[in-house]
């Protein structure tokens, strides 16, 4: 959807990624950005020689307010003297769809992006920062990580200076157990009144205990139908972090059979045990493993180099909106589980995008076999694109289908 954004007398045209979504209610920003914007104007805490750190901009609603006009959107009659605002801006984000949303709405709003540097979440973070600005994310291991790593960052880089920290989201999000995890990680915490259902947190850095970062986590994996252990490891954003979980270990009992020299995509791999699956059962297959996520793709690629370190070059790693721009008519077969929620907003768009990107890029007679919760029905969905669909399996819980294109 793109929604206008107004905010300290300036108003955005922000777009929520990705663009071809079929939910088009759900907008670009909500009411903690704005919250947040509010406050840091009114508290006048950023200069123009400022080093800003955001966290989890979903679809650069901060990052855009604080951006200046590219030369091109510029009026002709300035005056002499004029100094663009130039607050040097650094954006973490683990989703390359984030990263992307963010681009394009500097671009679409005329923005001069010389000022921001985009970093993925295992990236360094920067040094000599003044203020962070904290989206909370939903996955709790996450904010572990992020708050263990904006410490540890704090105290080796900021030694003579005390960086301001304020993290935002819904109220209804923010719970006594989350304040407890600022306490702990970070130090004294304290919170704002509620504004618009949104809430602010405020952070000082006089925790003294240090806390080693747990992640990413090993354990091991029985695949009882290959009759072997793996290794798996995962970083803090990838589902299922100390054991295999439920749907997964369904979809696994009932994978199809896979050819000789089968061309096959993992798509949002998360660790990449399904491909992994594939991989030791059919040695001779080709496997693309494909999330949006940073820390997925770097999971998948260390799962495959620990356990199958042989048939490491017969898989390839990519960071990609679904399956954007990968070749029509070139796999022969799609393993997913699709997700139903981006953020905090439960919706099916993703799905959606998944099921006709995989249509496309299937050989005539190539299969998508997808795994989901009983009540997505996303049989109807398959029909509509495929033209067919079977029930492979299901449980009380889960269903495994298949269509065919």
């Amino acid at each position: 959807m793109l929604s206008p954004f107004f905010v300290n007398d300036k108003q955005l045209k922000l777009s929520r990624f990705p663009l071809a979504q079929v939910n088009r209610s759900l907008q670009a920003w909500d009411a903690s950005d704005e919250y947040l914007l509010n406050y840091i104007k009114d508290e006048q805490l950023i200069s123009t020689t400022a080093r800003v750190l955001i966290f989890n901009d979903a679809f650069g609603a901060l990052t855009t307010s604080f951006c200046t006009p590219s030369d091109l959107s510029l009026p002709n009659d300035l005056p002499d003297n004029y100094q663009s605002h130039k607050t040097n801006i650094y954006c973490i984000n683990d989703s390359y769809v984030s990263s992307q949303g963010i681009a394009h709405n500097i671009n679409q709003n005329q923005l001069d992006n010389a000022n921001i540097t985009q970093l993925n979440s295992l990236e360094s973070l920067p040094t000599d920062i003044d203020i962070i600005l904290f989206k909370i994310p939903k996955n709790k291991s996450l904010l572990i990580a992020q708050l263990i790593e904006i410490k540890k960052s704090v105290e080796q880089y900021n030694i003579d200076k005390n960086p301001v920290f304020i993290a935002a989201d819904r109220a209804k999000e923010i719970h006594s157990s989350t304040l407890k995890l600022f306490e702990k990680y970070l130090g004294t915490t304290t919170t704002s009144l509620a504004v618009k259902k949104a809430r602010l947190v405020f952070c000082q850095f006089d925790q003294k205990q240090s806390h080693k970062d747990p992640f990413p986590t090993v354990w091991p994996l029985t695949d009882q139908t290959l009759k072997r252990d793996f290794i798996i490891s995962n970083h803090a954003n990838v589902y299922a972090r100390e054991k295999l979980d439920i749907g997964a270990r369904y979809f696994i009992e009932n994978l199809p059979y896979v050819k000789e020299n089968s061309q096959v995509i993992d798509l949002g791999c998360g660790n990449g045990v399904i491909g992994l699956t594939i991989l030791a059962n059919q040695p001779t297959a080709y496997i693309q493993f494909v999330d949006e996520s940073h820390m997925a793709i770097t999971s998948a690629k260390v799962n495959i180099k620990t356990n199958l370190p042989e048939l490491v070059t017969q898989c390839q790693f990519h960071l990609n909106d679904c399956l954007t721009n990968v070749e029509s008519n070139s796999v022969d077969l799609i393993l997913c589980n699709p997700p139903f929620h981006q953020q905090t907003a439960t919706t099916d768009h993703i799905a959606w995008q998944m099921f006709k990107d995989s249509f496309r890029v299937l050989k005539k007679g190539g299969e998508l076999r997808i795994i989901g919760n009983r009540q997505l029905a996303y049989h109807i969905k398959l029909k509509r694109i495929f033209g067919n669909e079977k029930l492979i399996a299901s449980n009380d819980k889960f269903v495994t289908q298949s269509a065919i294109k």
